[in-house]
């Protein structure tokens, strides 16, 4: 093997150099409403770009047909209130990858991670704390937790739950477990859309002593060693019973469109619908009812 063939490529996520793009360039994926723009979160985030600026630049993606104009992957809330502060133009980050919905699902939604990273970037800025805490309106506490959400939490635990809205007492819970178990925890959050403080401390309740950091153990009160192990084993056989599950989502998942969009198909036509309502009016009623769930999801 030649040393140009055993050369990995790496493909780049982005162009090399940030640009200072029009905002009246960028299209966003989708409208903020009123509700959002009064909400605590929208009012953080104006706080902070009135403090101390742009922390995290907005992500944009070329259009395929002019190179000129932009669509906002990431950033919807930035971009606007800096529309409403009436500013012209934001640097930004223009992404390669033009696949803007599943670009969309991956990126972080300010969540608690990258909320971290914000702070740890505005401070190596020379933002002082005390002026984060102003820009977020919150105490310097806060800031202080936020900024070393992070120690003791491998890297891998953290990539998996970079773009995951989990409470700040989460990774408090993280920190009693070894970084394989760390990993496992992370995991079986996502596989079961659990974030909650209260399902880390069962993970943690249901570790094995050496999977626990040494000098941290943490039991809650009255459970005996049987009844842990009893939980670790429910929870090593509902992880099991969830990845199956998983397995078979997708399929079974398209199986149910197809289904109900014949049934809806059935229900365009008046014919059949006047022949169920004449000798099967409770089996009319019921795929109506499928139909009538399918256009409320």
């Amino acid at each position: 093997m030649t040393r140009k063939q055993s050369a990995p490529q790496v493909k780049i996520g982005f162009e090399e150099t940030s640009l200072r793009i029009s905002i009246d360039a960028i299209l966003p994926l989708h409208e903020i409403s009123e509700r959002v723009r009064k909400s605590v979160k929208y009012s953080q985030i104006a706080a902070s770009i009135a403090e101390v600026g742009i922390i995290e630049p907005p992500v944009i993606v070329r259009d395929r047909d002019d190179r000129d104009r932009f669509h906002l992957l990431d950033g919807h809330l930035r971009i606007d209130i800096l529309k409403n502060r009436g500013e012209a133009e934001v640097v930004c980050l223009i992404a390669l990858d033009d696949e803007a919905f599943t670009y969309n699902k991956r990126v972080s939604r300010i969540a608690i991670i990258q909320e971290h990273k914000m702070i740890l970037n505005a401070i190596r800025k020379g933002v002082s704390e005390e002026r984060l805490a102003r820009a977020l309106n919150v105490n310097i506490a806060n800031i202080r937790m936020k900024r070393n959400l992070l120690v003791g939490i491998c890297p891998e635990a953290a990539e998996l739950l970079r773009d995951k809205h989990v409470p700040i007492t989460v990774f408090t819970e993280l920190r009693y477990l070894k970084p394989m178990r760390q990993i496992e925890a992370a995991q079986s959050m996502i596989t079961m859309n659990r974030y909650s403080t209260g399902y880390a401390r069962s993970l943690v309740a249901s570790t094995p002593e050496d999977q626990l950091v040494e000098g941290r153990e943490r039991r809650p009160r009255g459970l005996t060693e049987e009844q842990i192990a009893v939980m670790q084993r429910e929870s090593e056989n509902l992880d099991r019973e969830f990845k199956l599950v998983e397995q078979s989502y997708g399929a079974d998942q398209l199986d149910l469109v197809q289904a109900v969009g014949y049934v809806n198909h059935l229900l365009g036509n008046a014919r059949i619908v006047r022949h169920l309502a004449q000798h099967h009016a409770d089996i009319l009623t019921e795929l109506q009812k499928i139909v009538d769930m399918l256009e409320a999801a």
